[in-house]
């Protein structure tokens, strides 16, 4: 069974090997070069563990998946680092992640979630529009197609 709880320390090691596993795909996706998640270290995932509420998904004591989110203002918040290990893909964990956050935010009186991905990414654009998310803009700042994408959450 998939649980979902807060992330300690002794997981960074994992949610950062499972962070790089998933980003090497999503710059395949997304038909780019490279991305920050990539080279992020151990030290990296401590400091957010300690600064930002990072969750995992773990079947027993395995985490099999991760992310990360972080109050941008009163009303919404921003995601990212979100991945499943390869090991897992298309078994439900990343929707029961994303449920999962839903439930806590909205309790939590958030209004809205936001976060990036490429627009070349469609099993993600996908994934999100699936999960409620919509197109709130779209630049080419980082030279690709970028969107943020937002959800708006049902208040508790």
């Amino acid at each position: 069974m998939v649980r979902v709880r807060k992330a300690e320390i002794a997981d960074a090691k994992r949610i950062a090997e499972i962070t790089a596993d998933a980003f090497v795909q999503y710059i395949k996706v997304a038909g780019i070069k490279d991305t920050p998640a990539l080279h992020e270290g151990e030290e990296q995932v401590i400091e957010d563990i300690k600064s930002k509420d990072v969750y995992v998904a773990h079947i027993e004591d395995e985490i099999v998946g991760s992310v990360r989110i972080h109050k941008l203002d009163e009303d919404t918040v921003y995601l990212s680092r979100f991945g499943v290990s390869m090991n897992h893909q298309n078994l439900g964990i990343g929707k029961l992640l994303m449920n999962y956050l839903d439930v806590v935010l909205a309790q939590k009186r958030v209004k809205h979630i936001v976060l990036h991905t490429a627009s070349k990414a469609t099993p993600l654009m996908k994934f999100y529009y699936n999960r409620g998310f919509y197109v709130d803009e779209v630049s080419k700042e980082k030279g690709y197609i970028r969107v943020l994408l937002k959800k708006d959450l049902q208040l508790m």
